[in-house]
C-alpha cells in the first residue's frame, strides 16, 4: 500500500492577535476602562507535534473532545490551514465535506453557484456544465435551482451544496461528522452517495462522536487530546482510549 498522507511533527498555531478585538469600540471602551485587570490573551496551539502516515485503503476514525484538533487535523491535510512547524505531505485529490457553504454567491441563482462551486474545488466550466443536470436532480429543489440563494432556506442551501460537492470523488475523503441534508427523504439518498463516495476513496478520514459509525466504517483511530495525537491503533481501542481520557469510561 502507498502512503498517500504524511504528516511530520506537525504543529498548527493561532496568533493571539486574530483574537483580539481591534474596532473603535473596543479600544474606546479599553481607553476607559478604570480599575479592571487586563487580560492577556495567549497564541492558541491547535495541533502539537502531531505525527501520521496514513496508506491507501484505510478507513481512519477521528476522535477526541470539541476542541480537542479532529477538525483542524482534517483541514491541515485538506490544505486549508498552513501549518507552523513540521512537514506535510498528501498525494491525490481531496475531496472535503466539512464547509457546506464555502464559495457560494448570495445574488446568484443555484444553476449558477453549481459553476461557482466547481470551480472553486478545481474543475473546469466544461465539466461542471457536464454534471449539471445530474446535481439539479439530486438536489431536487424544482423551480428554486433559477432562483438567488439568498432565498433559500438553510435546509436548501445544504441540499445544493450537499449534491455539488458530492457529484465527484476522490483519493482522499474527508468527512466532519455525518452531513445532515434536510428532510427523510433526501438523507436516504444523502447517505446512499456518501456510501459510495467511501467505497470508491482510496483513504477515508472520518472525525465523529458516534461510536456506532465508527465501528462500522472504519478499522483505524486517531485520538486527539488537547491538540495532541495521544493514540493511533484499532478502532476498538481508539474509542476506549477516547472514554478513557475523557473521564467517559
Amino acid at each position: 500500500m502507498s502512503t498517500l498522507i504524511s504528516l511530520k511533527n506537525v504543529d498548527l498555531c493561532y496568533a493571539s492577535t486574530a483574537f483580539k478585538e481591534r474596532s473603535l469600540k473596543t479600544a474606546l471602551a479599553k481607553l476607559f476602562s478604570v480599575g479592571k485587570e487586563k487580560v492577556e490573551v495567549q497564541d492558541i496551539k491547535a495541533l502539537k507535534n502531531v505525527s501520521v502516515d496514513i496508506s491507501s485503503g484505510e478507513r481512519v476514525g477521528l476522535l477526541g473532545h470539541n476542541g480537542a484538533g479532529k477538525s483542524t487535523f482534517l483541514k491541515v491535510v485538506a490544505g486549508l490551514y498552513p501549518i507552523s512547524a513540521g512537514t506535510r505531505s498528501v498525494q491525490g485529490i481531496v475531496r472535503s465535506m466539512f464547509d457546506l457553504s464555502l464559495g457560494f454567491e448570495p445574488d446568484a441563482t443555484g444553476r449558477e453557484n453549481i459553476l461557482y462551486r466547481g470551480l472553486l474545488l478545481g474543475l473546469t466550466p466544461k465539466f461542471m456544465r457536464g454534471i449539471e443536470d445530474e446535481v439539479v436532480a439530486f438536489a431536487d429543489l424544482g423551480e428554486f435551482i433559477d432562483y438567488p440563494i439568498k432565498t433559500y432556506s438553510a435546509g436548501m442551501l445544504v441540499r445544493l451544496a450537499f449534491a455539488i460537492t458530492t457529484a465527484v470523488g476522490g483519493d482522499v475523503l474527508l468527512l466532519d461528522e455525518v452531513i445532515g441534508a434536510g428532510d427523510a427523504n433526501f438523507m436516504v439518498k444523502a447517505k446512499q452517495r456518501i456510501r459510495e463516495l467511501i467505497e470508491n476513496s482510496e483513504v477515508l478520514l472520518l472525525a465523529s462522536h458516534d461510536f456506532v459509525t465508527l465501528r462500522a466504517t472504519c478499522e483505524r483511530g486517531l485520538v486527539f487530546h488537547h491538540g495532541e495525537l495521544r493514540f493511533d491503533g484499532p478502532m476498538e481501542e481508539s474509542i476506549t482510549t477516547y472514554k478513557r481520557l475523557n473521564g467517559l469510561a
